[in-house]
């Protein structure tokens, strides 16, 4: 029988092979601190220092640029994701509405960039702890952390909940009390300050135009991650009102977090300052405001912050996985469930993530380099296939089930393409960048090979 996108209706929160379902173990208040947390991620704190130094001051208007993208590219998937909630997220949705190679294309190299995440973040994470720790391995650290995280989300998903909880929280209330700091500094109201006034902003394009698009690229790759939440949106108590609620609360927590913090770096710290890339913008920032112990205390979150990323990445790549299997998109044997979580896919994941920390390790002059190229732009991938899947899902929707359309993208179909535009001209963008060419060509490269893969199973499965 003919396996065509329209009859891709399979919830792929079950499993084909053992019956079993995913658990709905996920309570509101995770899925909102989630929600929240999600969007201060390890790119944020780590990457955002050579953003800076690049794009000097205008780097709040890069974070700007890139955030209005990011959340009409929220809106759009929240929209599909509270119609069809799905452990698959975008991977179902792509697949329900362009066809079954879509979904495979989508969800293994957003797998590939989550799993080699976990390696990343956790060698970052291990950095700080040697920092603190010095002599001891690296690796041993990374593999300490691999196996917690590893352990935690065998164990339920209820706990992998908890911990993103606390972690969220902390990492909430620490930005939270960096941006009023920040702000009282700048006002001249901080005991032990004085306020820089406007003299770090008075050259707003040191670099040129070219510093702001380096900027763009950079701060584009921090928004990563964002989408975590609709994939755990289908494991909690209500999914269809946890997409909304953290899709709707979207713009200000990006306006908030990420736009607003930058501004409050930029205007405390020259943004040519060397420790801005050295420690970190906000150990920066706050080493120069001279509060006792305030950076050391702030490494400590970014550590945080890495540990949340890990576990987060380790979730989000077996929930995609165990959907793609689920769905015929590959092996049957990680689809297995077992008390409400997809076991092999955790483990799965996680040895392709401490896989990718030994390469570090083993090959940091070509095979790792290589990895890290391929996995440079699947995020604008997966953001472009989840722009065309609401295109042509929400006419879809409209015309059979429009009482799912809980969630309503703006300005429909003028922002989608609108969202399009934006992301093909950070493709152009890419190509001009010498760094960013290459990581353009490899990840192209990688999606072209699962897209024929995807395609030629999709003709196989049909009889053709």
């Amino acid at each position: 029988m003919p396996h065509s996108s329209t009859q891709v209706e399979t919830p792929p929160t079950h499993d084909d092979g053992g019956g079993a379902s995913l658990s709905h173990g996920l309570k509101q208040r995770h899925l909102s601190m989630i929600a929240l947390g999600g969007v201060i991620g390890a790119g944020l704190f780590v990457g955002s220092g050579a953003g800076i130094a690049a794009a000097g001051p205008s780097i709040v208007i890069a974070y700007t640029l890139s955030g209005l993208i990011v959340m009409l590219v929220m809106r759009m998937l929240g929209e599909m994701s509270a119609a069809y909630p799905s452990s698959g997220s975008f991977s179902a949705h792509a697949e329900r509405a362009i066809g079954p190679w879509a979904g495979f294309t989508a969800g293994w190299s957003f797998w590939v960039l989550l799993c080699t995440a976990v390696g990343l973040e956790g060698i970052g994470a291990a950095k700080i702890v040697t920092g603190w720790l010095p002599g001891t391995p690296e690796w041993a650290w990374v593999a300490l952390f691999m196996v917690v995280f590893c352990v935690t989300n065998l164990a339920a998903v209820r706990n992998f909940g908890e911990f993103e909880f606390w972690f969220a929280a902390l990492k909430v209330g620490a930005i939270s009390l960096f941006l009023v700091l920040g702000v009282l500094a700048i006002a001249g109201v901080l005991p032990g300050t004085d306020s820089p006034g406007v003299s770090n902003l008075t050259d707003l394009l040191p670099n040129g135009g070219q510093g702001l698009i380096i900027g763009l690229l950079a701060s584009v790759f921090a928004y990563g991650g964002l989408e975590t939440v609709t994939i755990a949106a289908a494991e909690s108590e209500n999914p269809v009102r946890g997409v909304a609620s953290a899709v709707r609360t979207a713009m200000w927590r990006i306006a908030l977090f990420y736009i607003g913090s930058m501004a409050v770096i930029v205007t405390l710290v020259p943004w040519d300052s060397k420790e801005v890339v050295t420690k970190g913008p906000y150990v920066a920032a706050l080493d120069h405001l001279g509060i006792p112990g305030a950076g050391q205390l702030m490494n400590v979150v970014v550590l945080v912050a890495l540990l949340s990323a890990m576990n987060a990445n380790i979730y989000g790549s077996s929930r995609i996985a165990h959907s793609l299997v689920a769905r015929g998109q590959g092996p049957k044997v990680p689809a297995r469930v077992s008390g409400g979580v997809p076991r092999v896919a955790v483990l799965t994941s996680c040895v392709f993530g401490f896989v990718c920390v030994l390469l570090s390790h083993w090959r940091p002059d070509d095979v790792f380099p290589w990895l890290l190229n391929m996995i440079g732009g699947v995020i604008l991938v997966v953001w472009f296939f989840i722009a065309v899947s609401q295109l042509l899902l929400r006419r879809r929707v409209e015309r059979e089930n429009p009482e799912k359309l809980v969630v309503r993208m703006w300005a429909f179909p003028y922002l989608t393409w609108l969202a399009l535009a934006g992301m093909t001209a950070i493709f152009v963008l890419m190509a001009r960048e010498a760094d960013t060419r290459v990581q353009l060509y490899y990840t192209g490269g990688m999606t072209a090979v699962l897209a024929a893969v995807g395609y030629a199973r999709q003709r196989r499965r049909a009889g053709v």
